[in-house]
């Protein structure tokens, strides 16, 4: 079975090519080919991910980046020649891009069709505009090629994400497990008793902890993203200034760390950083001294919570996913207090924690494999901004 997946539910174009064996006891999947068109670039100059853009940026990327994929993939295809297309049909699907319906239309006049048996979408969550472009050229190709669709839901994708491991091969992971899902739009406790049966045990009230970090890094003037760039300045403060030596010069709350549940709140971290440096010019040892504080914060919550969550819902795994999850420091202090339990911690590749195609290819492979979904020629579905992973 081969799977074409699409992802667009915030400023990443991603188109993946995966083959999935579900004829055994357990699954196989084999990437062969994977094209991310990044927009940070674009949205740097903004601080942060401007809608509109990042749905222009998706109209103009979603057709040459399946040129690419089908192109990276071909020695695993076969095709057939065009079939007669209803262009009327489509162009009514895509009547908000005329000019991706336009590069859409010659790509599929000019080129056979690939033996790709599904086609899988992100629904959702994520930004509506970006998400409705991406789940319309998802029915167009659908149509054109006459290959079943079947939408996924995004956060799903990074929840199952570590289900396969680099080889491609099944992990045995043990159920129930935890799923701690940390984004720039997302921070949410998952109850996973398995495939497909999601309960959320704990949520953010405002702020994620990956919009956090791109606050908090705005405010003293780091470039966008700046997860990544807090990371950065952090760990090196670390190496020059041990823990046992490190006497913080900034001293920031730990936000809901001793609330009786299981939520989150960042959005005071970010005021903290506000107050703290007001009227402050910060040195290059101010910000990185503050870089840590405010990573020692983060984490310090997501760790506490994690842990409680673990206990209540009696969790024999952890699974952590989302783009903050490539934060090594958070991902190793959540491992290092889990293992004293006997309980492993699983987390992507760098590739697969921010947002990509593979592992919605992954989550429609393990939902057909549980016969859970099954993919069809149904296009009732819409995108949904904030579709919840429960439903």
């Amino acid at each position: 079975m081969i799977i074409l997946s699409i992802e667009t539910s915030c400023d990443e174009t991603a188109i993946a090519l995966v083959e999935a064996d579900i004829s055994g006891t357990k699954p196989t999947a084999k990437t062969l080919a994977h094209v991310v068109q990044s927009q940070i670039d674009i949205h740097k100059g903004f601080g942060g991910v401007f809608p509109a853009v990042a749905k222009r940026e998706h109209s103009k990327n979603l057709t040459p980046t399946l040129s690419k994929v089908i192109e990276d993939g071909t020695p695993r295809l076969t095709f057939s020649d065009t079939k007669e297309i209803d262009w009327k049909k489509i162009e009514e699907i895509l009547l908000r891009e005329h000019d991706l319906f336009t590069a859409f239309k010659e790509y599929i006049e000019s080129n056979k069709i690939p033996n790709i048996d599904v086609i899988t979408i992100t629904r959702g969550p994520g930004l509506e505009p970006a998400l409705w472009v991406g789940v319309n050229f998802a029915k167009a190709l659908s149509m054109a090629w006459n290959i079943p669709i079947l939408p996924i839901n995004h956060m799903e994708g990074h929840a199952l994400s570590v289900f396969f491991d680099d080889e491609g091969n099944y992990r045995d992971i043990k159920l129930p497990a935890l799923a701690l899902l940390i984004s720039g739009g997302h921070t949410e406790l998952i109850a996973m008793s398995e495939i497909g049966k999601y309960e959320r045990v704990g949520e953010t009230r405002d702020d994620a902890s990956g919009e956090a970090f791109d606050k908090i890094a705005r405010l003293m003037n780091l470039p966008y993203p700046g997860g990544p760039e807090i990371s950065k300045r952090a760990k090196l403060h670390r190496e020059k200034f041990p823990a046992l030596t490190f006497i913080p010069k900034f001293k920031l709350p730990r936000p809901m760390i001793h609330t009786k549940d299981n939520d989150f709140s960042f959005s005071g971290l970010k005021t903290a950083v506000l107050y703290a440096i007001k009227g402050m010019t910060l040195s290059d040892d101010d910000i990185s001294c503050l870089s840590r504080e405010a990573e020692d914060a983060i984490r310090d919550v997501l760790l506490h919570k994690t842990l409680r969550a673990v206990g209540e819902t009696g969790a024999l795994s952890c699974v952590i996913g989302g783009g903050v999850s490539a934060n090594e420091y958070i991902t190793n202090s959540i491992h290092d207090a889990l293992i004293t339990q006997g309980i492993t911690t699983y987390k992507p590749t760098r590739l697969l924690s921010t947002d990509n195609a593979v592992m919605i290819a992954y989550a429609g492979i393990l939902r057909i494999w549980k016969g859970i979904s099954t993919p069809n020629f149904s296009y009732d579905f819409e995108a949904d901004g904030n579709l919840s992973i429960t439903e």
